[in-house]
């Protein structure tokens, strides 16, 4: 097998699910054999939006001849990963480069993971949710917009609001009775607004 692992292993993180990775080629006397190529281990060590430790999957890319890049595509944004790069010669692999550390930045996050519309009065509406199971970052903040639906289907104003990221409830006041409503509701990070949810829920007619 091999004798030497690749030198000078730089990443260059290009967004939040994508990097490149380069390296120095192994002198050719050193692969002892013919050169096939070679292969990038990496895997992720942690999100930082959560602390959980799960088992740690390691993914292998194989890059053929004398390529001295590639590139890692489909990482998770807002996580820290480590990578290594070993040569590949018919007989296996060589020993691999020191472990490099890289992060990745914050990326949009996935929609709420739930909305809930309970408690309808004449003039309220008492809505709930989850949180994002990817936040993909720090939550800043959710953005509720609605409107209401008449019986033609036609679609009233819209009205937008801004809820601060540690809130997972609200009360809406002040609607019309026997009114159905049309609720999207999605989450932010620094870097922008992830995919919304929608629902619909309808004011009491009378008490």
């Amino acid at each position: 097998v091999p004798m030497v692992a690749p030198g000078n292993v730089q990443v260059h993180v290009i967004n939040s699910t994508l990097a490149k990775v380069h390296w120095d080629p192994v002198p050719l006397k050193t692969v002892r054999g013919h050169l096939q190529g070679y292969k990038v281990y990496y895997w992720k060590v942690q999100s930082l939006s959560r602390r959980s430790r799960r088992h740690v999957e390691k993914k292998i890319l194989t890059f053929r001849g004398n390529k001295t890049f590639g590139m890692l595509p489909g990482l998770e944004p807002y996580s820290s990963y480590k990578l290594n790069v070993r040569v590949v010669n018919g007989k296996g692999e060589g020993p691999a480069s020191p472990d490099k550390v890289f992060k990745t930045p914050e990326g949009v996050p996935s929609s709420p993971s739930f909305l809930k519309i309970t408690n309808p009065t004449l003039d309220s509406l008492t809505l709930e949710w989850g949180s994002p199971t990817h936040p993909n970052g720090v939550l800043i903040s959710y953005t509720l917009k609605f409107q209401p639906i008449n019986n033609t289907h036609e679609l009233g104003p819209l009205v937008e609001i801004k809820i601060p990221a540690n809130e997972s409830s609200l009360i809406l006041k002040n609607l019309n009775y026997s009114t159905r409503y049309k609720f999207y509701f999605n989450a932010q990070t620094s870097v922008g607004s992830g995919s919304q949810i929608t629902e619909e829920a309808v004011t009491i007619m009378d008490e």
